[in-house]
């Protein structure tokens, strides 16, 4: 244990922390394949609505990504902006 410097825990946990905020990729991606799959079988059953069904659904895609976009972006900040070593000094 006394092999394990301060700055080198904050790097592990940096992207041990990374991954588990990709983990949050996972529920847009289900969220997504799921609304795809209702709108299409909403088209089939009303060809007519067909406009407002894409809309809606296109819209509701779009916030769904917004979480794994925010996702993704802590997980870049913290495997390459490293927010915690400015505290070891």
């Amino acid at each position: 244990m006394s092999n394990i410097t301060n700055e080198g825990l904050i790097l592990a946990c940096s992207a041990i922390g990374a991954g588990l905020a990709m983990i949050a990729g996972f529920g847009p991606g289900i969220g997504q394949g799921y609304a795809a799959g209702q709108g299409a079988s909403a088209v089939g059953k009303n060809p007519g609505a067909k406009g407002d069904i894409m809309s809606t659904m296109l819209l509701g895609q779009a916030v769904a990504e917004t979480t794994g976009l925010y996702s993704f972006v802590v997980a870049l900040l913290l495997m390459f902006g490293n927010p915690m070593i400015k505290f070891l000094k």
